[in-house]
């Protein structure tokens, strides 16, 4: 299966959060679309990691995606090296996206900043054919996404551009509140973490309303480019 977009996440929630009013409206397109976690997130204050498992499993349900693939990396731990390069590889060359929407490039979390370069540079090597990598026994051939873009996470980093998800917020907010367990509960026993508050959970709607705000539309999800995008004419620019 080749897919049109592939976004890619540190942690289950990262993708809900920062783009999947993107990815609900490119589904809604018909487009293929996939979801890559690095880890299972088992380094969180909240819940499990079976927990973290199910909730990522009910919030592609929600968002509609084609597939959902978790690598297991060491939560907190993994790094920018040959070996985890290889495993991303290994399903660039697998599913052969057109795009690719990634972590942001500086964050809050330390696994967000080395998630968004360690794919980066993945996605540059994936299209080196002198690398070999083989995949459920198959040899792969080389591969490399047109476009890496990514998405904003804690810090109000500058958009480079603005997706309109007008029509898309309640999909968005429904797979968040997926994660049952890292988000506001009232009623939890939970220990008390920066994304459990009441205002976290509302900062969702109030990003996207203000970057709604800035291209004139409802609601807008912003990202981050590696290079300039190109436009085959100037009327192409909404």
């Amino acid at each position: 299966m080749k897919l049109d977009i592939l976004a890619i996440g540190a942690h289950p929630d990262d993708i809900e959060l920062s783009c999947s009013g993107t990815l609900a409206k490119e589904v809604e397109k018909g487009k293929k679309v996939g979801i890559l976690d690095l880890t299972r997130g088992e380094l969180g204050t909240r819940g499990t990691a079976e927990t973290r498992d199910q909730e990522a499993k009910d919030a592609a349900g929600i968002l509609g995606v084609r597939m959902r693939k978790n690598l297991e990396f060491s939560d907190g731990f993994f790094s920018n090296n040959t070996a985890h390069q290889l495993e991303i590889i290994k399903i660039l060359r697998k599913y052969r996206p057109e795009v690719i929407l990634c972590n942001a490039i500086h964050d809050r979390h330390i696994d967000h900043g080395k998630g968004s370069r360690l794919v980066s540079d993945a996605c540059f090597l994936s299209g080196l054919k002198k690398i070999e990598t083989v995949y459920e026994g198959n040899f792969q051939k080389e591969w490399r996404p047109k476009h890496i873009y990514h998405y904003i996470q804690w810090y109000d980093i500058e958009p480079d551009f603005v997706v309109d998800i007008s029509g898309f917020m309640e999909k968005k907010l429904e797979s968040v509140k997926a994660y049952k367990t890292q988000f506001f509960d009232q009623g939890s026993n939970e220990p008390n973490t920066p994304i459990s508050s009441s205002n976290f959970i509302d900062s969702v709607t109030y990003r996207a309303r203000n970057l709604g705000r800035i291209i004139g539309t409802e609601h807008g999800e912003g990202f981050t480019v590696e290079r300039y995008p190109a436009v085959d004419s100037i009327l192409d620019l909404i």
